[in-house]
């Protein structure tokens, strides 16, 4: 993949000033016009959704999404014939990054975000990314083996997240009474967990792992539970912007066609990551489909 310069002044604040994009250039949909004529493609990216998107001991973000959304910064570049695009990376979180997207303070999501039908109709999606559902993490010593052991108990969830949703029904559906309290990131609801304040956390699967994983507390924590949810993860931009769209997914078809997509993967879920800690969680046969279904050479065979 080509090298694409990244903006001087480190990461930008949530809060910055949306772009006004210019009239659309040569049939360009309003963001790719933009990026044409600013040269600038803002990433969205989270501080504590190891290994989506992260920061690395220089507070740098790091990640699997944001690796797959510098793939789609390229292909944007080749579409407007851009060679010199710059990457300004600018903080979301949970509860507000639809909204940076639709008010056009980043160009991409590239975050852990479960693509359904509801945020359709706010935002567009990539091709699959992962696949993950709702768990629960408790600590060692809880003898909760699902939330129906938790009846009556506090769980914490990350404000914003369809885990919310989640435990929402299944607390109305099974009359648990359980007291659901929320944090801003997964950070602070993990933090929560550890000083007493929540007996669960609930969020998807594969990030739980992540942060056992980052806090070394494997001795501490446990993920627990059915799946109680049903969560694909894609990247996240604007809707009605065809050129957009087309621009994501053939950045998808070539990483696909080009046999990137699986050691991207491994990289990031089996391999060890920059700041140490190991995953080792393997690719879901559903994801593993998908990603043969976007390989045009097989489709070619």
């Amino acid at each position: 993949m080509r090298r694409i310069a990244i903006a001087a002044g480190g990461l930008l604040a949530a809060a910055l000033l949306p772009v006004v994009a210019p009239a659309q250039d040569n049939g360009l949909s309003a963001t790719l016009a933009t990026i044409k004529s600013t040269h600038v493609v803002r990433l969205g990216f989270r501080e504590s959704s190891p290994p989506f998107s992260f920061l690395d001991q220089a507070n740098r973000p790091i990640g699997y999404s944001l690796e797959l959304c510098q793939a789609v910064v390229e292909e944007i570049g080749a579409t407007i014939d851009a060679a010199d695009l710059r990457i300004e990376y600018v903080k979301v979180t949970s509860d507000d990054r639809i909204a940076a997207v639709v008010d056009k303070k980043i160009d991409l999501e590239c975050g852990s975000t479960t693509a359904n039908f509801e945020r359709r109709k706010q935002v567009d999606f990539s091709p699959l990314m992962f696949v993950a559902g709702t768990k629960l993490m408790v600590a060692r010593s809880s003898t909760a083996s699902g939330l129906a052991d938790l009846k009556g108990k506090t769980i914490v969830v990350t404000k914003g997240t369809t885990n919310e949703q989640a435990i929402q029904a299944a607390n109305t559906k099974s009359s648990l009474g359980l007291k659901i309290v929320t944090a801003d990131d997964h950070e602070q609801s993990y933090a929560m967990l550890a000083d007493g304040k929540a007996d669960a956390f609930a969020t998807d699967d594969i990030l739980l792992y992540g942060l056992i994983a980052h806090h070394k507390a494997e001795a501490r924590m446990k993920v627990v539970g059915d799946f109680l949810s049903y969560d694909p993860y894609g990247i996240m931009f604007r809707k009605s912007e065809p050129e957009l769209a087309a621009a994501v997914e053939r950045a998808f078809r070539k990483l696909a066609t080009n046999h990137d997509l699986l050691p991207l993967y491994q990289k990031w879920f089996m391999a060890r990551l920059p700041t140490g800690e190991k995953l080792n969680v393997a690719i879901s046969p559903q994801l593993e489909e998908s990603f043969k279904v976007l390989d045009e050479s097989a489709a070619n065979n």
